[in-house]
């Protein structure tokens, strides 16, 4: 029988072990990393609602303007009581049984190419031209809506991954700590 010797030590190097970290380490890692990516997919989402609404409350107030310069024109403004300059260097006054559209209404339309009456090849709209500039308003308004929905339901799907990814990392680590106290104890 050969004899050990207990009171010599060796050294060995963490190099002559081979991988260090576990596989189920290496895996939680790879979760954590999934979940990451996860949250900030939520996060853009997020942004991007918020900048929607925001769309949102202006379309809003467009929407209203409108309804407004329509009651205007049914009213009978007199001539001339209102003027606009538009970006593209024109100004115009209204004329009778008609109400200008804002140049903030012309921009936010022409830029999202939404329809409006461009009889007379002007701004001045009757209140029967108004009612396209309201219909386009409202298809974009409801348009935002559905669109703040469907990024609603890619956030619930985005923090699901999350909230799974986080749950796998935390099963793996569980996992490692298990075969680590076994190995501890020697079993």
């Amino acid at each position: 029988m050969s004899q050990v010797n207990f009171s010599s030590t060796s050294s060995v190097s963490l190099g002559e072990l081979g991988p260090t970290t576990s596989l189920q380490l290496m895996f939680a890692q790879l979760q954590l990393e999934l979940a990451e990516t996860a949250k900030t997919q939520a996060m853009d989402k997020m942004e991007a609602i918020s900048e929607a609404q925001e769309e949102q409350k202006f379309v809003s107030q467009l929407l209203n303007e409108a309804r407004q310069s329509k009651a205007d024109a049914n009213s009978g403004i007199s001539a001339g009581t209102q003027s606009e300059t538009y970006s593209n260097g024109t100004t115009e006054k209204n004329t009778k049984n008609c109400t200008l559209m804002s140049k903030e209404m012309v921009d936010y339309m022409d830029a999202h190419g939404l329809a409006y009456d461009k009889t007379g090849n002007d701004y001045n709209h009757s209140s029967d031209e108004w009612d396209v500039a309201i219909t386009a308003l409202e298809g974009r308004l409801e348009e935002l809506g559905t669109n703040t929905q469907q990024e609603m339901v890619y956030i619930q799907d985005y923090m699901g991954q999350y909230n799974s990814y986080l749950q796998g990392a935390n099963t793996q680590i569980s996992n490692a700590n298990q075969t680590l106290t076994s190995l501890a104890r020697g079993q």
